[in-house]
């Protein structure tokens, strides 16, 4: 189908639909003309009508002359027609009969009901009435009329005379016209193709030569012209290229020094500089770009979706996208818009800046800058780390020295040795307040291991007391009985008491601030083995909402806030007191665990070691 779709083809088409289209008018005026110029069937059908009438009247006259059918098909032989008589009872009178009908019989033509019409004096002919009125011809070789036959008195129907024509000699004259067009216009097609397809090479031989300048120029040999060998069209369309030549290959070197002029802006720059297409391939970059592009496609990446239509041997070349940068890319591809996110790819955070180029109504590809700004990161967290370790570890000793001091306000105190009591927890507190700020310093150092403790032996009883006398204000206020389960024998341990006060304080706070009023919070200690050692579980239950087990082994982590049934958005927790304590304990060679069913409240266990390793 290759020359349908040139131009020679094209012009073919159009002149050959041309030549069909003036050939059918002909035909219709030449179809036209046979229909008026040969005798019609109707017309025929007419005419062998008011025939077969008088032929009727004269047999009627001569019934007794044996010889007058026999004259009369002799004379209607000359017009290839034949008459034959037909009695009442259906048959073919002998009489009649000269043997010349041959297999011919009336109910070739009609059938017996269309004779009962002829006998009660009707005349019909062979063609039959369709649908819409269409009359169609019962024997295609013959038309046939039949007409009542009289008596020699004109009184009374004695059979009916058939006579009946052949109709080959009109459609033999229309087939042979009919074909003489046809091979009339087969033979103008031919003609026509050749001198069609001899006109058009002279066009094309022009239009070739131009495709191949073209084509050179596009594999970039600006330097192609074409001859230009007639003053037509073609030759000014050859001329106008020739000119188009020119210009492009002095647009191009003035995008080659635009080019030059990028690049080194390009290798200026601090910034990483990349450019990838809308498939993903690095199409410009600058030293900084090509440096990440490379380091970054020979790591191996788990924590990213590799491109399932990307070869695995081609992920370490130069002209990949990094699979960190792929899901920004798509978003950019797909959405249309500028993208600014960090990226924390391995140990480093990146800034990067993404946005697309684009090319009329199509982004054709993304332009990305990056920047490292793990430094500016580090720094900002540290800021927003000390910000929020402020806010949560200095609230329970604010809220405690505004409690009391109101109590104090208050006169709730009735006696000169409550209101001592009282002075001394605010007392405690504000001392307490000293130490947690310098606390916070040390927080950074938990983590890094490099946290100092201050080892001691402390008596758990004593401890677990004054931790229960501490909170015990505070929950009686908001309606929670708090008990305390001791074992009867002494129980020491080694530890940091400012620490491991600070451990409970957490847990307890937590526990009054997600139980319910008339709810009870229990504190236990008790002797335990842990890794083959003596140690003492300090146990605090609640019966809050409890924890979803979803939740559990995230609890403990920085900042953690998804914990549905312990929201903090009325408390203004920010998710450090369990990881402070996590990080406590775990600094005294201790674990701590928690355990929690949702509405049955929860349970948290440390267990410290009595000597320390």
């Amino acid at each position: 189908m290759f020359i349908l779709r040139s131009i020679v083809g094209k012009l073919w088409i159009t002149i050959i639909g041309l030549v069909a289209v003036i050939l059918m008018l002909l035909g219709l005026f030449l179809l036209n003309y046979i229909q008026t110029s040969f005798p019609k069937s109707q017309d025929q059908i007419e005419n062998l009508h008011k025939l077969a009438k008088k032929v009727a009247s004269g047999i009627s006259v001569h019934s007794e002359d044996d010889h007058y059918i026999t004259m009369v098909n002799d004379l209607l032989s000359a017009q290839e027609a034949t008459v034959f008589i037909v009695d009442t009872q259906f048959k073919q009178s002998g009489f009649f009969d000269d043997g010349s009908l041959g297999d011919l019989h009336y109910d070739d033509f009609f059938s017996n009901q269309d004779m009962q019409k002829v006998f009660a004096g009707e005349s019909i002919d062979n063609q039959l009435e369709g649908k819409a009125g269409v009359k169609l011809r019962a024997n295609n070789l013959y038309s046939a009329v039949a007409v009542p036959l009289m008596d020699a008195s004109q009184q009374k129907i004695i059979g009916a005379a058939v006579l009946y024509q052949s109709t080959q000699s009109v459609e033999a004259t229309q087939t042979y016209v009919m074909r003489l067009f046809v091979y009339v216009g087969i033979a103008g097609f031919l003609m026509t193709t050749f001198f069609a397809f001899f006109l058009l090479t002279k066009i094309t031989q022009p239009l070739q030569q131009l495709r191949k300048a073209a084509d050179l120029i596009s594999h970039g040999e600006f330097g192609t012209r074409v001859p230009i060998a007639s003053d037509d069209e073609l030759g000014e369309l050859s001329k106008t290229f020739n000119r188009m030549g020119e210009e492009l290959s002095d647009t191009i070197k003035a995008l080659n020094h635009e080019k030059e002029h990028l690049s080194s802006v390009l290798r200026s720059m601090s910034d990483a500089v990349i450019t990838f297409d809308a498939d993903g391939q690095v199409i410009l970059t600058n030293p900084q770009g090509y440096k990440i592009v490379r380091d970054w496609n020979q790591l191996e990446w788990n924590d990213f979706d590799a491109d399932p239509d990307t070869d695995p041997q081609q992920s370490t070349q130069l002209g990949t996208i990094p699979p960190p940068v792929r899901p920004l890319f798509e978003e950019v591809i797909n959405g249309a818009n500028e993208i600014t996110e960090n990226l924390h790819v391995k140990n480093e955070v990146w800034s990067i800046v993404m946005a697309p180029l684009h090319s009329r109504d199509v982004v054709r590809g993304v332009v990305a800058v990056m920047r490292n700004v793990t430094e500016e990161f580090r720094l900002d967290k540290l800021r927003k780390d000390f910000v929020a370790n402020v806010s949560h570890e200095l609230r329970t000793p604010l809220s405690m020295l505004q409690g009391y001091s109101e109590a104090l306000l208050d006169d709730i105190a009735s006696s000169p040795e409550e209101r001592q009591e009282l002075a001394q927890v605010i007392h405690d507190e504000s001392l307490r307040m000293g130490r947690l700020v310098r606390d916070l310093l040390d927080l950074a150092r938990m983590e890094t291991g490099n946290l100092e403790l201050h080892i001691r032996q402390v008596d758990v009883g004593g401890f677990m007391r004054r931790m229960h006398r501490k909170f015990a204000v505070l929950s009686k206020e908001r309606g929670i009985t708090m008990t305390l389960e001791l074992p009867e024998d002494s129980l020491n341990i080694q530890a940091d008491e400012d620490r491991l006060e600070q451990v409970m304080t957490n847990l307890l706070d937590n526990a009054i601030r997600h139980t319910p009023s008339q709810a009870q919070i229990r504190m236990r200690a008790v002797t335990v083995m842990h890794m083959g050692r003596e140690a003492a579980l300090l146990e605090i239950s609640d019966e809050g909402q409890g924890i979803p087990a979803g939740d559990l082994p995230f609890i403990f982590e920085r900042f953690y806030k998804a914990d549905k049934a312990r929201t903090r958005g009325t408390t203004g927790g920010t998710g450090l007191g369990l990881s402070i304590v996590k990080n406590l304990v775990d600094a005294h060679q201790g674990t701590v665990q928690a355990k929690s069913m949702v509405g049955q409240g929860t349970t948290f266990s440390v267990i410290i070691p009595c000597r320390q390793a």
